[in-house]
Formats: C-alpha cells, sequence, structure tokens
C-alpha cells in the first residue's frame, strides 16, 4: 500500500537510540544510523526529521523509559524512604550490568556535552537532568524532609546517579558503584526525621 510505512517505528527508534547511546550524538553519523536501523537515509529524514530531531526523539524514549522506572523506585519513599532510594539507584545498575545495552547514561553523556550540541539539544538535556531532581525531592518531601534538605539532597544524588553512569564507562567494578551509592543512603539515613 503506498505510503504505508513497511517498518516498525518503535524497533527503528531504539536501534537509533542505542547507536546514539554508544557513539555519542556527534560521532554517530547518517551512515551508522541507516547501517541499524535498517532504513535508508531517505526514509529516515521523511519518518524522522533531521539527525538532531531523531536524536531528540531518542533521548525522550530513553528518558521515559528509564523514568518509569525510577518513578516506580521511588513510589514508596513516604513509607519507606531509604529502601526506596536504593531502588532507585538499583535501577541504574541495572541498566549499567544489561548486556543488551551501552555502558553509562544516554543523558549523562549529552548532558558533557551540551556546548556543542544545538541548544534545543542542550536544552532537553537539561530538562531531563531537572526531571530527575524533581523525582527526587518529590520523594523526599513525601519522607518529610525538610524542604530544603529534601532539594540538597535531590541534587546530590541526582549527581551521585549521574556519577555511577560516567563511572561505569571506564569499568568501575559493581562493588565500587555500591560503596559511592552506601555513602549516598547512610548520609541520607541522618538527615530523614526519625519514624515513630
Amino acid at each position: 500500500m503506498a505510503g504505508k510505512k513497511q517498518f516498525d517505528v518503535d524497533i527503528a527508534l531504539d536501534a537509533a537510540m542505542v547507536q546514539f547511546w554508544r557513539a555519542g550524538h556527534a560521532d554517530t553519523s547518517l551512515d551508522d544510523l541507516s547501517r541499524t536501523t535498517g532504513l535508508n537515509r531517505s526514509s529516515i529524514y521523511s519518518s524522522f526529521g533531521d539527525k538532531d530531531s531523531l536524536f531528540l526523539r531518542c533521548l525522550d524514549r530513553y528518558a521515559a523509559r528509564y523514568g518509569n522506572l525510577y518513578d516506580q523506585a521511588l513510589s514508596g519513599a513516604s513509607e519507606e524512604p531509604l529502601q526506596a532510594v536504593r531502588a532507585f539507584f538499583e535501577v541504574t545498575l541495572r541498566r549499567i550490568a544489561d548486556p543488551d545495552v551501552p555502558d553509562g547514561c544516554l543523558i549523562a553523556q549529552t548532558a558533557m556535552a551540551a556546548p556543542v550540541l544545538s541548544p534545543a539539544i542542550a536544552a532537553r538535556a537539561k530538562e531531563a537532568l531537572g526531571f530527575q531532581h524533581a523525582r527526587l525531592r518529590t520523594a523526599l518531601n513525601a519522607a518529610r524532609l525538610a524542604e530544603d534538605d529534601a532539594d540538597d539532597f535531590a541534587v546530590h544524588l541526582t549527581a551521585v546517579n549521574q556519577s555511577l553512569a560516567v563511572m561505569s564507562r571506564t569499568r568501575a567494578s559493581q562493588e565500587q558503584l555500591r560503596t559511592v551509592i552506601d555513602i549516598s543512603v547512610n548520609a541520607l539515613s541522618h538527615a530523614l526525621p526519625a519514624r515513630s
């Protein structure tokens, strides 16, 4: 049938997302995207727009996929805040250990490359980090942490989470990554109000 797409958009987006995640925006060419998605250049342009437009869709897909997992992990923060924060970090550790995806974090990589990316992409990476900060702050507020402390710890835990992804790219061990998490959770435990 004329005009009907002859490929699965979700599969193509996942393939493009992994390519961008593995190599970064700057080092991913249209030929790379064509090879990994199985689409020719004209199909990529007609279906997704230019490289930046495709990258933004991949970044949004990544943020939604892992954001939903982070939200689920933090959902019990009002009852068990330390367990919820550990579950939040477990999402990252599972992603790092997953052999089917590249090391690191697409959002962290994009944020680090922001000075050489388009303003739209840099803004989207900043927005994604802002969402992570906001979800942590909301969870810590639910745990009855004082407003200023909740915001400070949300900033800290967001930074720790991104550092885990960066450290994974240098082949840091799970033990090293868990030590970083333990120190942060221990600090948080001292700031939380006593449970009655």
